[in-house]
Order: C-alpha cells, then sequence, then structure tokens
C-alpha cells in the first residue's frame, strides 16, 4: 500500500491528470505531473512540482521516478519504454508497461481483443498499398481508415466508401500503419469505465450511453435508457475480463456499439479516467478518479454505485466561446442544480474540450435534457 502522504507522480499535463490531482490532494497526496506543457497547463496547476520534459526523455523520466512514490497516466500516447524506464528504478507504474503497449496501437488492441473472444467490428490491417484491397475483402465497405496510433476525438480517422477513397485515405494519413473497420449496425454508443485492484478486486460505474458530436463526445446519459439487467451485466463481464486478461491495476474504459438486438461490440480501449466517466465526480459515491488512486496506490476500491436515479454530462467545448464569454452568471441562475467543472486552459479553441457540466436527475433521460438547456444557456 502507497498511503496518503505519499507522492503521486502522473504523467501527462491535461484535464484528466488535473482531475486526478484534484482527487490525490483531497485524500492527502503530494503530486508531481511530467508532461510537455508548463506550470499553467491544466494539471500544472495542481501538481506541487511539474517537470515540463517531453515523455520519451528517458532521463527526465528517471529522475521523476526517483521523486515520487508510484506513477500513473492520464492518456495512452506516452511511451510505454518510459513505463519500463520507471519500472527499472524500482517504482511501480500502474497501468503497467503492457497495458499502455496494447491499448496504444489500434491493432494490438484489436487482436488482443479477439484472441479473448470480444466481439468487435470487422478489421484488417492496412501497412502497405497492396493491402488495400485485400482490406476491403475482409470487411467491407463503407468503413473507417484510423490510424493504428495517436488518435483520439475523431483525429487520424477517415471514413471511406471505395477502394479509391481508401487508398486516398491512407496517403492522407500520411502512408502510416492503419486499421480499417466494417461498419457496425449500432443502435446506440455507449462505455463502462471499470477498475481493477493490486488484489485483482474489480468494481465497475455502468453502462452509460453516450452521444457525440463531429467524433466527439456531446453528452454521457446515465444510466443508458432501457438497460436491462442481462445487458448491463453483459458489459460488466466483458469489462472484467478485459481488464483481467490485462492484467489492469488502475482505471480502463471500454468503448461499445450496442445493437437493437442487444449485441455489445467493443470498440475502444482507453487504460485511464474517460471523458464518459465525469459524472461519477458529482453523481457517484467514488468517482473514477478517486478510483484511479485507490486502485494504483493499493488501496480497497470505493463504493462505484450512482447517489441518485439518473445522471448527464455535458462537453464545454470552445465553440461555447465563440465571440462571448459565456453566460456564466445566468446559467448558475436558472439552473442552481448544475455542477460547473473548468479544465484551466488559457485559450479557448473550436472543438477544445474546457470543461464539462453535471447534472443529476430522476431518471438519465431527464438529466441529459436538462444539461444540455443549461449548456444552451451559456450562449
Amino acid at each position: 500500500m502507497i498511503p496518503p502522504g505519499s507522492t503521486i507522480g502522473i504523467l501527462g499535463d491535461g484535464q484528466l491528470g488535473r482531475m486526478l490531482a484534484i482527487a490525490a490532494r483531497q485524500m492527502g497526496y503530494e503530486v508531481q505531473v511530467l508532461g510537455p506543457n508548463g506550470p499553467d497547463s491544466p494539471a500544472g496547476q495542481i501538481a506541487s512540482r511539474q517537470v515540463v520534459a517531453d515523455y520519451t526523455d528517458q532521463e527526465a523520466v528517471k529522475a521523476f521516478a526517483r521523486a515520487v512514490d508510484v506513477v500513473t497516466y492520464e492518456f495512452e500516447n506516452v511511451s510505454a519504454e518510459s513505463i519500463k524506464t520507471i519500472l527499472s528504478e524500482g517504482k511501480p507504474a500502474r497501468p503497467g508497461a503492457n497495458v499502455l503497449y496494447t491499448t496504444q496501437n489500434r491493432l494490438r488492441e484489436k487482436r488482443f481483443l479477439q484472441s479473448i473472444g470480444c466481439a468487435t467490428a470487422p478489421f484488417a490491417a492496412v501497412t502497405s498499398e497492396n493491402d488495400i484491397a485485400v482490406a476491403v475483402e475482409v470487411t467491407g465497405l463503407p468503413g473507417v481508415l484510423k490510424t493504428a496510433g495517436s488518435g483520439y476525438d475523431g483525429k487520424g480517422q477517415r471514413v471511406v466508401r471505395t477502394i479509391e477513397e481508401t487508398a486516398a485515405a491512407w496517403e492522407e494519413l500520411g502512408r502510416v500503419d492503419c486499421v480499417l473497420e466494417g461498419f457496425v449496425d449500432f443502435a446506440w454508443e455507449g462505455s463502462i469505465v471499470a477498475a481493477r485492484g493490486v488484489d485483482g478486486s474489480y468494481a465497475d460505474f455502468g453502462l452509460v450511453k453516450n452521444d457525440h458530436s463531429h467524433h466527439i463526445l456531446d453528452v454521457t446519459e446515465v444510466p443508458a435508457p432501457s438497460v436491462t439487467p442481462e445487458l448491463s451485466q453483459k458489459a460488466s463481464m466483458i469489462a472484467r475480463s478485459i481488464l483481467q486478461e490485462l492484467d489492469v491495476v488502475g482505471v480502463l474504459c471500454v468503448e461499445l456499439f450496442v445493437t437493437a438486438e442487444g449485441t455489445l461490440r467493443v470498440n475502444e480501449l482507453a487504460p485511464r479516467p474517460h471523458n464518459s466517466g465525469h459524472f461519477t465526480i458529482d453523481a457517484c459515491v467514488t468517482s473514477q478518479f478517486e478510483q484511479q488512486l485507490r486502485a494504483v496506490c493499493g488501496l480497497p476500491l470505493g463504493d462505484p454505485s450512482l447517489l441518485g436515479r439518473g445522471a448527464a454530462m455535458a462537453n464545454l467545448l470552445g465553440d461555447v466561446w465563440t465571440d462571448h464569454t459565456p453566460d456564466w452568471s445566468g446559467m448558475m441562475t436558472d439552473f442552481p442544480d448544475v455542477k460547473l467543472h473548468l479544465y484551466g486552459k488559457a485559450e479557448a479553441k473550436p472543438g477544445r474540450k474546457m470543461g464539462h457540466l453535471t447534472v443529476s436527475g430522476k431518471t438519465g433521460a431527464e438529466a441529459a435534457e436538462r444539461v444540455r438547456q443549461a449548456r444552451a444557456r451559456l450562449r
């Protein structure tokens, strides 16, 4: 066990690192952050110290490891080699290097999911021009061509409808290793944020519904509508098997496609707290960030139960700031039950995640409608 009073090291200085640092501070931990963006970064504002360095700077990573008691990360695009460096310094890094290695590459991730019997969209590797026709035979068209690494929020992917479009998209993406995925006829998109402790204990926050806009999460509704106990149990079983087979210690989100027949297909994995889990800060007994902290420190996992009957989260993108300052006072007057979370980013840009709103309700649908109204009031 790594007790309160110890120092948590976080690789990554963005908003997820910020919210993890806040949870750590509340529990009495010191926090150090390594990232390229300086002490004014979202996480740097909360940390007691920030190391300004690239994630591949092994000397900086070594010094960072020596100054902390355990290391975790806020996103999967950090170097797996850096995790190995931290371990070589005798410090635990959770989730481990194998988790990061598997999930930071879509092709490795899909093959892992396939190997443990998880249903996914049909997929095939595209690593050269000669692979394109073969891949299309496997997946069919239309489909989505995605870079194997370094893609999120719709970045690094193209919808393709013909072989010619697929070839052109591969050129646009820089002729890098890609994955071609066939379309899934899904009714809605969901996710389940789960945690696994050092002792193998497991907890999750349940299956939630995610609505996207321009490939970016827009609103999360909790619980997902019309979720039967059987479907909820199925999602939990999938998440538990993934965390167990990857030997995850920490939090991992499983993004899912849900068909009209109630079939679940795994879309992607995120080995960290997730945007769709932000509702847990205000709506659950234990937030996903406290749960991450508990897991990586070897503490017992917390109760993930929903405090009420429904909740929702809406992202605040930089678009909300277009041509004016958002009407915070007006929104808070009209919606006194809505919680505001801003990430401390200096500049608002279209499509950039600047914060989020959360609210509770009698149902998830009621909460989702209210949080949309509250966000619209800001304009």
